[in-house]
């Protein structure tokens, strides 16, 4: 009966991707973001099945002082998936049926809401399309996440206007009223975000010439890094200024960022001379077209706290990045 459930549920959701009908008016979902509900059969949640699946739910966030998992996963089976279950926002369907299946769909039972159902004929297919949609499963639900962050901060945001760095450099950024001002040179940007006692969220902004080939390439983000913070970023004791932590590499991606070529890198920071230290994620933007980097940064100080959604908090705003 529990595999007819959810084979039931799948099979509706499949219906109402290519029916047409007019949708109804959908109750606000609920669930904080990075949060993720499985719909999945207990013995197929227990065994293999639900092995590979919480090895793509509970991979590393990179760059984490802790290991932190992508989400936090509560899992339930299709029998009592109903009533207050379904207004979950993310939502992931997991089972088995007479077709193969992945499919992603927004606002199903409540809004905002995703629903990602994927559908194996057997244990071996659905152990395959999980493996196969991996990073689709955790960017489905992430992206939206992102997107819902800044909705929410654009109900109170920060009178950016005047902000003289922004002016020079010509960019903007979509920055919650919460963050106030710590330097605005000109040419650098550096605002904060006390959360509770001793802990912070700070965003950086500045841009810099390409010189080089290298500069171009991003292989100079890291030596970047700690010239800016040299000059810009004191610790709490004189001589003292933040650096890229030495003892590990930064992990760095291509991205594309305001529609330009950009590098993505995620590491730790810590304070030379001092013991502070914490999660920084950094986009380094290739504006070709006046031959120059932007830069923009997000880093954490939380000691003995998870930072997972800090650092989420800060790419959501790091991503309304805007050149003019």
């Amino acid at each position: 009966m529990k595999k007819l459930a959810l084979v039931s549920i799948l099979f509706s959701l499949l219906i109402s991707c290519s029916s047409g009908e007019s949708k109804l008016v959908l109750q606000h979902s609920a669930g904080q973001v990075n949060q993720l509900l499985v719909v999945m059969n207990a013995k197929l949640w227990q065994g293999k099945e639900g092995d590979v699946l919480r090895e793509v739910t509970g991979e590393e966030v990179l760059g984490l002082p802790q290991t932190e998992p992508q989400f936090k996963v509560n899992q339930i089976s299709p029998s009592v998936f109903k009533n207050l279950f379904k207004t979950q926002r993310n939502i992931l369907m997991v089972g088995l049926g007479k077709e193969n299946g992945f499919i992603v769909k927004k606002d199903v039972y409540a809004s905002p809401q995703v629903v990602v159902s994927i559908v194996g004929k057997n244990k071996e297919d659905l152990i395959r399309i999980i493996n196969e949609n991996r990073q689709k499963i955790i960017t489905s639900f992430k992206n939206e996440d992102i997107k819902l962050l800044q909705k929410k901060n654009r109900k109170s945001l920060f009178d950016t206007s005047k902000l003289k760095t922004f002016n020079e450099i010509g960019v903007s950024l979509e920055i919650p009223f919460k963050f106030k001002l710590v330097d605005d040179t000109g040419d650098f940007l550096w605002m904060r975000r006390r959360i509770k006692q001793g802990q912070s969220m700070n965003i950086i902004v500045y841009e810099l010439p390409i010189k080089s080939l290298d500069d171009e390439q991003g292989k100079n983000i890291v030596s970047v890094r700690d010239t800016i913070g040299k000059k810009h970023i004191p610790g709490q004791y004189d001589g003292t200024y933040l650096i890229t932590e030495q003892a590990y590499s930064p992990h760095i991606f291509n991205v594309e960022l305001n529609g330009k070529k950009a590098f993505e890198t995620r590491g730790k920071w810590e304070v030379k001379g001092d013991f502070m230290a914490g999660p920084f994620l950094n986009y380094t933007v290739v504006d070709k077209s006046n031959n120059r980097l932007v830069v923009v940064e997000g880093f954490a100080y939380a000691p003995a706290t998870n930072k997972r959604d800090y650092m989420f908090e800060l790419e959501a705003i790091l991503k309304t990045l805007k050149i003019k």
